[in-house]
């Protein structure tokens, strides 16, 4: 018998070291935020708080993070390495950057960023326990019933004898503190609900690929300066 797992998500996981001096810097400017929030009707205390709601998107262009986002785009390339794409004929950009403080059981519910091509997060301060950071299968090319993976009764009957990933519509992956999970911006992920969080603060970034030239090339964003406003 011969079983294929083909057409695989590909998760990146890797370590960022940062030493603890300028780690309590950045932890102590990203609580200053919070602080400083422009958008709190939006902040429920359910879901956690979010730089990019609150007017603090852009840490890629805050002096204080330059550092951080150097190491970042080292693993961004050994990323691409991974996947065999050639970034020496593409244009990295990041869209924006910005750090999310977990609470108690705030959470992130299910979603994905559709307007970028890469995204990652770093985990700047988790404890032990922490929520994982979960990721999503909505194609569930194994469902052979529908709604199967997901059907409470159908689990309360072990209908499925175990969960593994061929049946599995969802995975949850633990990562440390320091370290950095990058993976395709169009995945649905979310982090854990009802899992008490020790005060978790992330650091994450939508990224583009931009071809560096567009001559003979179709389906790649073409370079930005061959593009007129209007």
């Amino acid at each position: 018998m011969k079983v294929y797992n083909i057409f695989p998500l590909t998760i990146y996981q890797s370590k960022i070291e940062i030493e603890e001096n300028e780690k309590k810097k950045l932890i102590s400017l990203i609580k200053d935020m919070k602080v400083n929030s422009k958008n709190l009707e939006y902040y429920n205390k359910v879901g956690s708080w979010t730089g990019d709601t609150q007017g603090f998107e852009n840490l890629h262009h805050n002096p204080d993070f330059i550092n951080f986002h150097k190491e970042v785009k080292k693993k961004i390339i050994e990323y691409l390495n991974v996947l065999n794409i050639d970034q020496n004929q593409l244009d990295i950009y990041v869209q924006r950057s910005w750090a999310t403080i977990s609470e108690g059981k705030e959470h992130i519910d299910k979603h994905s960023h559709l307007q970028s091509h890469i995204s990652f997060a770093y985990y700047l301060k988790k404890s032990k326990g922490d929520s994982k950071i979960n990721f999503y299968d909505d194609k569930r090319h194994n469902e052979l019933i529908p709604g199967l993976f997901e059907s409470p009764t159908a689990n309360k009957r072990k209908i499925l004898k175990k969960i593994d990933l061929h049946n599995s519509s969802s995975i949850s992956i633990d990562p440390d503190e320091g370290d950095i999970v990058i993976f395709p911006s169009k995945t649905p992920h979310s982090t854990q609900p009802n899992v008490t969080n020790n005060e978790r603060i992330s650091i994450s970034a939508d990224i583009t690929l931009i071809a560096r030239d567009s001559e003979l090339l179709e389906h790649l964003t073409p370079p930005i300066s061959n593009w007129q406003k209007i």
